[in-house]
């Protein structure tokens, strides 16, 4: 999908006082140090990787004030668009920040992160662009690292080719899938789900969700 342009918008991002761009600070001023010099607590930290418009970050900060999150995008132009969503914000408990994820490794220290979220996110359809797949053991790799030990993943998508990449690629790459479900909203809107702008549209028109969670081996 091609994005659209934002005009200024790295200008609105440097401006934003909730927004990190990673370029532009020293990835030692946040690594292992989140929650003593962003969050000053020592609150669990869930981050979401491609946070896209952030509906899905921005109301699970509200609803939970106990947890930090950290909402990473990796486009401008579509970071921009979840502004207007943090400024209704009542609580401190979420950061944005700009960020390539192969380089997250650089801004979080080993077991500094409980939770990582993966929601739809780029599919990447050509084998030889595998590797750029959030759910690929290159990037397991990375989570690994940044995770606590009892940390996990959870991955949501409506694109099938990617879920079953996923399935086959998680356990090769040492760890657990938990929790897989082809229909998420098979029978309603589930419960205790949170959902992302695009999942709202693709359930609007009847296009299954698939759901898992991953954890490591023990």
């Amino acid at each position: 999908m091609r994005l659209r342009n934002v005009k200024g918008s790295q200008d609105k991002i440097e401006e934003n006082p909730y927004t990190i761009q990673a370029d532009n600070v020293c990835s030692s001023d946040y690594k292992g140090k989140w929650n003593k010099s962003v969050f000053h607590n020592n609150n669990p930290i869930h981050i979401e990787i491609g946070m896209g418009k952030g509906l899905f970050i921005t109301t699970l900060a509200m609803q939970n004030p106990d947890i930090n999150y950290i909402g990473i995008e990796k486009y401008s132009s579509v970071l921009v668009r979840a502004f207007d969503k943090r400024e209704m914000l009542e609580t401190d408990n979420l950061i944005f920040m700009r960020l390539d994820a192969e380089n997250i490794t650089d801004f979080f220290a080993d077991g500094e992160v409980s939770l990582i979220y993966l929601n739809f996110s780029d599919p990447w359809p050509k084998d030889r662009h595998a590797k750029r797949r959030l759910t690929s053991h290159q990037f397991l790799s990375r989570y690994d690292k940044i995770l606590d030990s009892d940390g996990y993943i959870q991955f949501k998508t409506d694109n099938r080719g990617l879920f079953d990449f996923s399935v086959n690629e998680i356990p090769r790459a040492g760890w657990i899938l938990k929790d897989i479900n082809y229909n998420l909203h098979k029978d309603g809107p589930a419960a205790d789900n949170v959902m992302t702008e695009y999942e709202k549209k693709f359930y609007s028109i009847g296009t299954p969700i698939l759901k898992l969670t991953a954890v490591r081996q023990k």
